[in-house]
């Protein structure tokens, strides 16, 4: 089934060039790399630390390569006499979009590894960033963490005042250039939802991409998915579950092995399925789409339609006969401790259902993983106070710490300064020296140098690089989870990675069933409960 004078062959990722990174290198970029690594090597040991960053959202002949960026910025550190400490390198993401602390590569040594370097070298400032908003973050940043940013094409250095402003005024330049690359998409989105050709955007699902006899982007009916959506349909009207037509979906092959019950659901309810365009809208919390108009409201026909509207209407009227009318979503969910409590037998997730008969609600919990839920708990916050009476009595008299950051500058310096006299002073205290003349002036001096070595073998060489600390606030977990409520304790267990396997045994003659608890604690759960301020949480 396809639409008049439409070829049916489907256009796949397949068919586009896909951008290889390894294969970017040549042997004569190994070999200038080879000769920077060599170079590296005999920089001093205080020689300053880069990190690169190299990004890039689309590969085309125009952008600069990755491998490019990397050669160029590492003869940039070699310059300024930096050694490179790694190369973070983010492909495929959006500097508009994504700001450099939520990168994947880059936000890992921004969030955690900021100890390690001292200087964070990038090609542009446009490649970096795109937002001020987000440049701002990231000047505080470096200047909370005694950072420096250098760019290869742009004159930036936040070492001087001058710096600063100009990297601001460059960072507003590639904000406009952002803003009108945003404009001009959107208006390619905008023209495209007036057209019957399909311009941009992903097929509602039953439809591929195809091309015309015109050579324009059309959309043609999957065969397989339409036979899938009518089987799903004839299922729907005679009654039967989602469950039920995912299970024997997936066993047909004609859907994929990630399929649910609410995605099939979601794509029986899309009125695309008629044929025409359409639109996400959101109405109360419910997630439908609905018809874009032309501009004589009417619906806009890109397709051959999978469903008649008699077949549609139908189908709709048989899922809402099916469909449960849920209570209204609480923020945060109605399960607590989601992820922490679990099946003993299974492993699955334990969940609350709420429920009401006769005028009255009911909560119990129920696994996930068994069939029907196993035996439902229906005291679920007995068991929260179960499982916080374990927490607290095995974490709760740790004190609470906190990660800061600790520069080394003025240890550094201290230390070079101790150094320095030290060495002045075994130097004049050779045969010749100022103070070898003279017995007083020798056993004066003398004295000084072993008051500066001993001040030296005091100094803590872990005290010599920046590091993270763990310093204690003055409270302990107890005392702060009781003050801030079931929520907070909650939230740390977590994110420590607490385990409670909850076991269900049923009894004769009682409906309920007994319910035992094993919570597991990480060995390392102590480590795990520093607290992490984000460095990036500045207020502008």
């Amino acid at each position: 089934m396809q639409l008049m004078g439409v070829k049916t062959k489907r256009a796949t990722a397949a068919d586009r060039a896909a951008y290889d990174v390894e294969a970017e290198w040549t042997p004569a970029d190994l070999a200038l790399l080879e000769e920077l690594k060599a170079a590296e090597a005999l920089l001093p040991e205080d020689a300053p630390r880069a990190l690169l960053s190299v990004r890039l959202s689309v590969f085309t002949d125009d952008t600069t390569s990755p491998v490019r960026q990397e050669l160029d910025l590492r003869l940039l550190a070699r310059e300024k006499g930096c050694r490179v400490i790694g190369v973070a390198s983010d492909l495929n993401v959006s500097a508009t979009k994504v700001p450099p602390w939520k990168r994947k590569s880059l936000g890992g040594w921004l969030n955690d590894r900021a100890p390690e370097f001292d200087v964070l070298m990038f090609w542009k400032l446009d490649r970096f960033i795109r937002n001020l908003s987000d440049l701002s973050v990231m000047i505080q940043w470096a200047d909370r963490y005694g950072k420096n940013l250098v760019s290869k094409s742009d004159p930036i250095d936040l070492s001087t005042t001058i710096g600063k402003v100009l990297v601001t005024v460059i960072g507003g330049i590639a904000e406009i250039e952002a803003g009108n690359t945003s404009t001009r998409v959107a208006s390619l989105w905008e023209y495209a939802r007036t057209q019957d050709a399909w311009l941009v955007g992903k097929p509602a699902h039953g439809y591929v991409t195809a091309t015309g006899e015109d050579g324009r982007p059309r959309l043609a009916v999957d065969p397989e998915a339409h036979k899938a959506l009518h089987w799903a349909r004839r299922m729907a009207l005679r009654g039967r579950s989602g469950q039920f037509m995912v299970k024997c979906l997936k066993r047909s092959g004609l859907m994929s092995e990630g399929l649910t019950a609410t995605t099939l659901h979601r794509r029986l309810r899309n009125p695309a399925l008629m044929g025409y365009r359409t639109e996400e809208h959101k109405a109360g919390g419910v997630r439908r789409s609905r018809f874009v108009l032309d501009r004589q409201g009417k619906p806009i026909r890109v397709a051959e339609p999978i469903f008649t509207e008699e077949e549609f209407n139908t189908l709709q009227a048989a899922l809402d006969a099916r469909s449960k009318k849920q209570p209204t979503r609480q923020p945060g969910g109605v399960t607590r401790f989601l992820g922490v409590i679990v099946c003993a037998d299974c492993g699955g997730r334990m969940r609350v259902n709420r429920t009401t008969h006769k005028g009255r609600a009911y909560s119990y919990m129920r696994c996930t993983g068994c069939k029907g839920g196993g035996h439902g708990i229906p005291a679920p916050d007995a068991l929260y106070l179960a499982l916080s009476e374990r927490i607290l009595k095995s974490l709760g008299s740790y004190p609470v710490q906190v990660r800061e950051y600790a520069e080394a500058t003025e240890v550094r310096a201290e230390v070079k300064r101790l150094k320095e006299s030290a060495t002045y002073y075994m130097k004049e205290l050779e045969p010749g020296g100022r103070y070898a003349s003279s017995a007083f002036a020798r056993e004066q001096a003398t004295a000084t140098l072993d008051k500066l070595l001993k001040e030296l073998d005091t100094v803590d060489p872990a005290t010599l690089q920046d590091r993270w600390e763990n310093v204690h606030n003055g409270e302990t977990w107890r005392e702060r989870w009781e003050g801030g409520g079931l929520e907070a304790l909650e939230a740390d267990a977590v994110r420590v990675g607490i385990r409670c396997e909850v076991t269900r045994e049923k009894v004769k003659g009682q409906r309920a069933p007994n319910v035992s608890l094993r919570v597991l604690f990480p060995r390392d759960a102590q480590d795990r409960l520093v607290i992490k301020e984000d460095p990036f949480a500045v207020e502008l």
